[in-house]
């Protein structure tokens, strides 16, 4: 599996909020199993557009789409999402 870095907007805003860590932590495991229990993955509406989320902390959670499913390639969404 291959994940393309963040964008630098996003790097700052995960220092901003001190997730970087936390991130980082959630990030080894999805590069693990993309499914690992503690991220808690979800397919988000609508569903054909294939965009999924994963849990960085109890606020806040990443957005990615699954570029080409065969090489298993992830990029990141534009932003990260706060759950309210």
């Amino acid at each position: 599996m291959k994940i393309k870095p963040l964008r630098a907007d996003l790097v700052r805003y995960l220092k901003k909020h001190n997730l970087t860590k936390k991130f980082k932590k959630q990030t080894k495991f999805f590069n693990q199993n993309p499914y690992y229990p503690s991220l808690y993955t979800e397919r988000l509406q609508p569903k054909h557009l294939k965009i999924y989320s994963f849990r960085i902390d109890k606020k806040f959670r990443a957005i990615f789409i699954i570029q080409d499913k065969k090489s298993r390639d992830y990029r990141y969404k534009s932003t990260l999402s706060i759950e309210k």
